[in-house]
């Protein structure tokens, strides 16, 4: 595959996010986290994800083993809206040092010399999107965590907000501490949760510029998000928080199909 700097050449995802996603200090190390969106044919699919968790997952994984990436992950939307026409599979990636010489970090030729790059790349199966320079700011899982186990879904959360920073800032605030101890003492099925914030594209047509996600051990909790009856949620936080948002979060849910991280 040809190098694309800034591209997830993956394969998102994470979060980022096998599925070791009990590597998630590497996720939200500090750094700059690129977000690719493609989209992939259908009938496609199958092929571009052996590729990428066959060939660019190792690639990735000499880039982390390199220092040059702390994170990579690629994710397989589930559902969605104008299917034929929108964004299927998200890469995530995360670089320690943005400025660094990264002209080297996908080149699969390195690692598979013997095989030809018409056999490994994906770009000639799929469209590049969109994508987005973002930041982690705050992380937090569930007590003994099993990342094989529990963190097999991700809602994407998509928020746009007044003041992006505050908006965090309060998530970090009110809900960490919250969806942390709701977690251990088992009052939902989510086994993890984060945030982070975009730092461009920005303003103009964009419907964003914050995010959350939510980790969940199945499709089916990701979709029905059941609480225990006893659960006090931190309303004061929440009504900060609708207070700055423009408009209610998107969502949409991912498969996590592949992740390599800094152990």
């Amino acid at each position: 595959m040809k190098k694309k700097i800034l591209s997830a050449a993956v394969p998102f995802i994470l979060f980022f996010i096998g599925l070791v996603l009990n590597c998630s200090t590497a996720l939200h190390a500090q750094g700059i986290t690129v977000y690719q969106y493609r989209r992939v044919d259908p009938d496609k699919m199958d092929e571009f994800l052996k590729r990428e968790t066959t060939y660019w997952s190792k690639v990735a994984q000499k880039a982390v083993d390199g220092g040059k990436m702390t994170f990579w992950a690629v994710l397989a939307k589930v559902g969605g809206l104008d299917e034929p026409n929108s964004p299927n599979v998200l890469f995530v990636n995360t670089f320690p040092d943005i400025d660094a010489d990264l002209s080297d970090v996908f080149n699969a030729a390195k690692v598979f010399p013997n095989i030809p790059v018409s056999k490994m790349e994906t770009y000639a199966i799929s469209t590049v999107t969109a994508e987005y320079f973002v930041q982690d700011n705050g992380w937090q899982q569930v007590a003994n965590v099993n990342g094989d186990k529990d963190f097999k879904f991700i809602k994407m959360n998509y928020h746009n907000s007044t003041d992006p920073r505050s908006f965090n800032a309060i998530e970090n605030n009110n809900w960490a501490p919250f969806i942390k101890a709701a977690m251990d003492k088992n009052q939902t099925v989510q086994k993890a949760w984060g945030n982070a914030l975009v730092l461009s594209p920005n303003g103009g047509a964009m419907k964003f510029n914050c995010l959350s996600y939510d980790i969940y051990p199945s499709l089916q909790s990701a979709l029905l998000e059941k609480w225990s009856t006893d659960t006090k949620f931190p309303v004061s936080g929440l009504d900060s928080l609708q207070k700055i948002s423009v408009n209610p979060p998107m969502s949409f849910i991912y498969r996590i199909v592949k992740v390599v991280a800094k152990k």
